[in-house]
C-alpha cells in the first residue's frame, strides 16, 4: 500500500530539480511532477521504485494505492462510517495530542479545491446527510464533499479505516510505531471492526548502535548493499533477528555474505527438517537452486586488493583455479559476488585499510614463509599450504597462532583478519603470493 495521496511536508535532500517541489509544496504526491522527469508524478515515481523492489526480491503482492483508492470512490464506504463516529474517534485521538493541535484536529483533511493543497483545518461542522465538512480556509467557509478523493484521512484513522476497506487481517510494523497502532486498533473497533493480527520488527541501527535518521544520512540504502553483494544477502541478513534491533553499515555486508555462503553449502546434504531450519530455505523458496560456492566474499575481497585488479573475468580466473565446480546454477551468483566485492574494495575497503611495518624479528618470519613457500609445488592444495603456514606460527613462538594470522593480514592487507590464507595462496598462487610478500616487506 502506498501512502501516495499524502501531502509533501518538505523538499527531500536527496532529489533532482528541487524547484520542482517548492512549487507544490503541501499538495499530494501524485500532483507533484516527477523531479527526476521519468514518470507522470513525483508519486508514480515513488511507486514504481517500490514495485521494481518487490520485483527484485521475488514478493507476490497486490499494489494498491491510495489516491487511485481515494478517487476511485472505493473508501466511500469507510469514509462515510468515519463520518458518523466522528466523535468518538476524536475521543480516542484528542489525549494524544499537544494543547494547540488539539483546537484544531480532525480525522479529515480536505483536498482545496482551489490550490490543491492538503489542508490541515479546523471543521466547523459535519453535515453526514450530505457526507460533506465545513471548514474555514482564507476567512471563507467551505462545504466540501468527503469522498471521491475530495478529502483523505489523517494516517492514524488512515490505517485504521484501510483494515476495514481492504480486509486486512495482518500487519508488520517497525517497533516505533507500537503506540500508533494500539491508537489504531481503538479507531478501529470504533468504526466496527477488530483490528488485524500484528507483529512489530526491531529497528536497524548505525555501526556505532544510534537510530538511522535520513538527515544524519548514517545509514546503508538497499541500493548501496546491492552495490556490493547479491541479493540473498540482503535478504539474509533481513531474515535474522526481527525482534532484535540490527546495526545495518557497511562492515556488515561482507560477514553477511560469507554467513550465508555457509548456510548454502550445508543445504544440499541436508535432511528436510535441518532444510527448514535453514535460512536457505526461507530466503530461496525451499530450494537451493545456486548450488554449492567454494569461495568465500572475504577471499574475493583479498584477491582484488592483492591484486591490483578491477576486471571481473580477471578475479574469476583466480577463482577458477581452486573452485572447479562452477557451473550454469552457482557462475551468475558468483560474478555477482565478484562485481560487488570489486566495488566494496574500491568504495569501501580501500578508505579503512592501515597497513602494518614489521619490526626486524617479523620480517625474519615472513622470509621463513618466503623460503617455505617456495618449498611447495605449484600444485599444492590449500590444506598443505595452511599446515604449512601453521608449522611457521608454531616454529616462531606464537603462543596464539590467531596472532600469527592477524600479523600476516595486517602486514599484506592492512586488515585485522581474513579468511583462510592457506586457500587465498592455493587460489592467487604461490609466486604471486611470494612477490605480494616481497613487496610488502620493501
Amino acid at each position: 500500500f502506498s501512502d501516495d495521496m499524502d501531502g509533501l511536508r518538505k523538499v527531500p535532500d536527496n532529489v533532482p530539480n528541487k524547484n520542482i517541489l517548492e512549487e507544490h509544496l503541501h499538495k499530494p504526491l501524485t500532483s507533484i511532477p516527477d523531479p527526476f522527469e521519468t514518470s507522470k508524478s513525483f508519486g508514480d515515481h515513488n511507486n514504481e521504485m517500490l514495485q521494481q523492489f518487490l520485483d527484485n526480491f521475488g514478493f507476490k503482492y497486490t499494489f494498491k494505492s491510495a489516491t487511485e483508492l481515494y478517487t476511485s470512490g472505493y473508501f466511500d464506504e469507510q469514509l462515510i462510517n468515519v463520518l458518523k463516529n466522528y466523535d468518538s474517534i476524536k475521543n480516542i485521538i484528542l489525549p494524544t495530542l499537544g494543547e494547540e493541535r488539539k483546537k484544531t484536529y480532525s480525522p479529515f483533511l480536505p483536498i482545496c479545491p482551489e490550490s490543491g493543497h492538503v489542508l490541515e483545518v479546523e471543521i466547523i461542522s459535519l453535515n453526514p446527510d450530505k457526507n460533506t465538512i465545513t471548514y474555514v480556509n482564507k476567512n471563507k467557509e467551505v462545504e466540501q464533499s468527503i469522498l471521491k478523493g475530495k478529502c483523505k484521512l489523517q494516517w492514524k484513522v488512515d490505517w485504521a479505516m484501510r483494515w476495514g476497506a481492504l480486509n486486512i487481517d495482518y500487519e508488520m510494523y517497525g517497533k516505533d510505531l507500537i503506540p500508533t497502532f494500539q491508537l489504531s486498533a481503538k479507531v478501529s473497533r470504533a468504526l466496527g471492526y477488530a483490528p488485524p493480527e500484528n507483529y512489530f520488527y526491531e529497528l536497524f541501527l548505525d555501526q556505532h548502535g544510534e537510530k538511522i535518521s535520513k538527515s544524519k544520512g548514517n545509514g546503508l540504502t538497499i541500493e548501496e548493499w546491492l552495490s556490493y553483494a547479491p541479493k540473498e544477502t540482503l535478504s539474509y541478513f533481513m531474515y535474522q533477528n526481527p525482534r532484535r534491533a540490527k546495526k545495518l553499515f557497511h562492515d556488515i555486508i561482507p560477514k553477511s555474505s560469507d554467513e550465508f555462503l555457509g548456510h548454502l553449502n550445508k543445504f544440499n546434504t541436508q535432511s528436510d527438517q535441518e532444510q527448514i531450519e535453514n535460512p536457505v530455505w526461507h530466503i530461496m523458496n525451499g530450494e537451493n537452486s545456486i548450488g554449492n560456492v567454494n569461495v568465500t566474499y572475504n577471499l574475493i575481497l583479498n584477491l582484488v586488493a592483492a591484486s591490483g585488479k578491477n576486471d571481473p573475468a580477471i578475479i574469476l580466473d583466480f577463482v577458477k583455479k581452486y573452485d572447479e565446480n562452477i557451473n550454469s546454477s552457482n557462475r551468475q551468483f558468483i560474478n555477482d559476488l565478484i562485481k560487488g566485492a570489486i566495488n566494496f574494495e574500491r568504495d569501501i575497503t580501500s578508505e579503512k585499510i592501515n597497513f602494518k611495518t614489521p619490526s626486524s624479528e617479523e620480517r625474519k618470519i615472513f622470509e621463513d614463509l618466503i623460503n617455505r613457500l617456495r618449498s611447495q609445488a605449484e600444485s599444492a592444495d590449500a590444506e598443505t599450504i595452511q599446515t604449512e603456514i601453521y608449522q611457521i606460527g608454531k616454529d616462531h613462538n606464537f603462543e596464539n597462532l590467531r596472532d600469527w594470522f592477524k600479523l600476516i593480514y595486517q602486514v599484506l592487507f592492512g586488515k585485522e583478519d581474513g579468511p583462510r590464507f592457506g586457500t587465498f595462496i592455493a587460489i592467487y598462487g604461490i609466486k604471486q603470493t611470494i612477490e605480494l610478500i616481497e613487496e610488502k616487506l620493501k
